[in-house]
């Protein structure tokens, strides 16, 4: 069966919702927020920006669907995450690094947040 592009993005946004039920609530708030905000972004580029855009998202999927595995972060003794290799920042955009640099302050945020509660 043959999917159009906008039902390619339409499953590819669920199937990352659904992932991210997996994940603890903090980062499944967060990552939620951003997937939303990143797919509505992207609703009116360009062809190739498009095949870029999922291609990127469904490798996340991928990744997010081993880390997690079949039932869910095994009682947080798995990290979740990769490294970001110098490489790829390099080819970021200015305002993906700000929005990457935004995030990561989200993330230590919500990890001090975390830490003062125990």
């Amino acid at each position: 069966m043959s999917y159009t592009n906008i039902q390619r993005v339409r499953i590819l946004y669920k199937t990352i919702l659904k992932l991210h039920r997996g994940l603890p609530e903090e980062l499944q708030i967060l990552g939620t927020n951003y997937a939303r905000d990143e797919f509505k972004r992207h609703k009116s580029c360009n062809s190739t920006e498009a095949e870029i855009f999922i291609n990127e998202w469904t490798n996340y999927a991928i990744s997010l669907a081993e880390q997690l595995g079949l039932r869910g972060p095994h009682t947080g003794t798995r990290l979740l995450g990769a490294p970001l290799a110098q490489c790829d920042i390099e080819k970021l955009r200015d305002e993906q690094v700000i929005q990457l640099y935004e995030l990561m302050q989200e993330a230590i945020k919500s990890k001090q947040k975390e830490a003062s509660k125990r």
